[in-house]
């Protein structure tokens, strides 16, 4: 999910990149575009890009502090339950090796299969978890996404804005702050997840 974003951030950053360059070239007539959406005439001056801090959202919005806390959670349930198979598993087999000496052939073919099914259901049973712990991080990382797509698509609706992106540190170079709308996102999200509750 993080290259993906990674590389839809770096898709989005040339295209602003192009948008720039078409603005600021020498050609200084109006450039007026069809969309495709609403069939309007815009014009190039009217192309405005806000941005907020993606580190500051995600330490200040209420919804992401609550969903790290129920993935770490779920986490450290699933650790205890796998440190709990694997010391039944080390229990077992020095259970075996202290017999090991007293044991008929049966009874040592029977241990071995014994501590290799319990190898087997181990792996089996953390694949199991690794995979619902995946699909619960997507499915909250989803939530958490469209809580902010939803509310972004309200707070534009006055603005104009025709791109608002997620500043993460290392993707973009310069940023006028003039555009910077953290502190609305994250009070605007806060305040529509109290009235939620």
């Amino acid at each position: 999910m993080k290259n993906g974003l990674l590389i839809f951030n770096i898709v989005l950053l040339a295209l602003i990149g192009v948008l720039f360059f078409l603005h600021f070239s020498g050609n200084k007539t109006k450039v007026k575009s069809e969309t495709s959406v609403t069939g309007k005439n815009v014009e190039a001056q009217d192309f405005k890009i806000a941005y907020f801090e993606m580190d500051s959202l995600e330490s200040s919005f209420e919804l992401v502090k609550e969903v790290k806390n129920e993935l770490g959670k779920k986490e450290e349930a699933i650790n205890n339950e796998l440190s709990r198979m694997e010391k039944n598993y080390r229990n077992k087999v020095t259970t075996y090796q202290q017999q090991g000496a007293t044991m008929t052939q049966v009874q040592s073919e029977n241990a071995q299969r014994d501590v290799m099914q319990m190898q087997q259901n181990m792996q089996s049973r953390k694949q199991a978890l690794d995979n619902e712990y995946q699909e619960f991080y997507m499915r909250k990382m989803k939530q958490v996404k469209t809580e902010i797509e939803n509310f972004l698509q309200k707070y534009n609706s006055g603005k104009g804005y025709s791109y608002i992106f997620a500043y993460e540190p290392g993707l973009f170079y310069y940023r006028d702050t003039a555009y910077n709308i953290t502190n609305d996102v994250i009070r605007g999200l806060n305040d529509e997840l109290t009235k939620k509750k």
